[in-house]
């Protein structure tokens, strides 16, 4: 009786063994994190976010960044929590409700009898990480819902973050970098759009 015993366990052993060597390593997700702001308090501008669009090499749960000239890498471990386009607009739309002070802010799509004073989209161009920096180019346009859709500003952005490793978690925090960049970039020509806006209305 010992020795079929013996091999039983042995053979459970073997089997524990071989269940272990075929567990894959877990997925690791990422964001990208807006600014630090209080709570805004006002409620002008109204302000409309979306659409966002992004290159197709970017339409991927992986994270993608460069290794080479014309040559991306794709993480197989390293996964975006949301779709990339999401995740930027609503970052900008966090980062713009705080920059601008204002709980007025909605994203695209929007009623059209509920449209907002401004409206913002974004075009992005590049976004892509090497050893060293983080890089985003994108086209942006801030226009009045309602005016036919004429742009208030046009405008193109290259943009650009250190980086001191290219490890996915200091990508994501550099790519909410560059976003908070752009934001800041956007509110100041609303805040601009505003002040013109104010002097034409005056008496």
């Amino acid at each position: 009786m010992r020795f079929p015993r013996r091999w039983l366990a042995l053979s459970l052993l073997l089997t524990l063994h071989l269940s272990g060597c075929g567990t894959s390593p877990p997925n690791n997700y990422y964001v990208l994190s807006a600014h630090d702001f209080s709570a805004p308090a006002g409620t002008t501008p109204a302000v409309g976010v979306g659409p966002i669009e992004v290159p197709e090499y970017l339409r991927r749960e992986n994270i993608v960044s460069n290794r080479a000239p014309n040559t991306l890498s794709v993480a197989g471990l390293d996964l975006w929590a949301e779709p990339l386009t999401d995740g930027i607009q609503r970052t900008l739309t966090l980062n713009l409700a705080g920059l601008l002070n204002t709980q007025n802010i909605q994203s695209f799509t929007w009623h059209p009898r509920q449209a907002p004073d401004y409206g913002v989209t974004v075009n992005l161009l590049q976004l892509d990480a090497t050893q060293t920096q983080a890089t985003l180019n994108a086209e942006w346009r801030v226009y009045r819902p309602g005016s036919k859709s004429k742009a208030i500003t046009r405008q193109l952005s290259r943009l650009q973050h250190p980086l001191t490793t290219a490890e996915p978690a200091e990508i994501a925090a550099a790519y909410s970098a560059l976003v908070y960049q752009l934001s800041e970039i956007i509110a100041s020509a609303i805040t601009s759009a505003q002040a013109a806006g104010s002097e034409l209305a005056a008496p």
